[in-house]
């Protein structure tokens, strides 16, 4: 394989692996856009099948009407025979017989209609079901996916406020480090101008009892 075909062959991975991420990232953005999908195309199956229905019921009335025709013309081809008028018999024969006719290719028709709704049915109410579990699993994922968020905004902030607690906790004991260096500094500088003014020898003195201008107690 040439470095060119290697060099297209992994830009088509790159493309595989960023479509995927894409995918992955907006998978139940995506899934939500399928169900509408399938909930709109269900309305559309429903819509199909209360028109055929429609149609089937308007078939079964024509050949209830055909058939009372039928019984109709009967009772005037017998009441023509009994008259003796046989070509106005016959007439009312052939009538019945294209009648009858009409009725044979209806019957096959609202049959074929009745099936096709028994298969519309079945499958309109499969779909429903499977439409309905995808909506609940979808549910528990985004419950599932508002938790672990959840959960990870609560490890982050609290790994956050960990570094932040060791931070504070540092400034605190540089704080008091240098509070301790700033007080035995002025400590020191008392003491040196003590030493500077002489107080400090007065004060010993002063403990000794010895200071100038000072009654001893071994005076007395």
């Amino acid at each position: 394989m040439s470095i060119w075909r290697k060099l297209f062959t992994l830009g088509r991975a790159g493309a595989h692996e960023a479509t995927s991420a894409v995918v992955d990232a907006n998978a139940i953005r995506i899934l939500d856009q399928e169900i509408r999908d399938a909930d709109a195309a269900q309305a559309k199956a429903r819509d199909n099948l209360a028109t055929l229905v429609a149609r089937r019921r308007i078939q079964e009335n024509d050949v209830k009407s055909l058939r009372e025709q039928v019984a109709k013309y009967e009772n005037s081809a017998r009441a023509a025979v009994t008259k003796g008028d046989m070509d106005l018999a016959r007439q009312v024969a052939q009538r019945i017989a294209d009648i009858e006719s009409e009725v044979s290719l209806k019957e096959p028709q609202i049959g074929s209609m009745r099936e096709a709704e028994d298969q519309l049915h079945q499958a309109i109410a499969a779909t429903d079901r499977r439409i309905d579990t995808l909506k609940r699993e979808v549910e528990v994922v985004k419950v599932n996916e508002s938790v672990q968020k959840a959960q990870e905004a609560v490890t982050a902030r609290g790994a956050g406020a960990g570094a932040s607690l060791g931070s504070a906790a540092d400034s605190l004991a540089r704080i008091k480090e240098r509070q301790m260096v700033r007080g035995e500094k002025i400590k020191a500088a008392g003491e040196l101008e003590d030493r500077r003014t002489g107080a400090d020898l007065d004060e010993n003195l002063r403990v000794a009892g010895i200071l100038p201008g000072q009654s001893s107690a071994d005076d007395s």
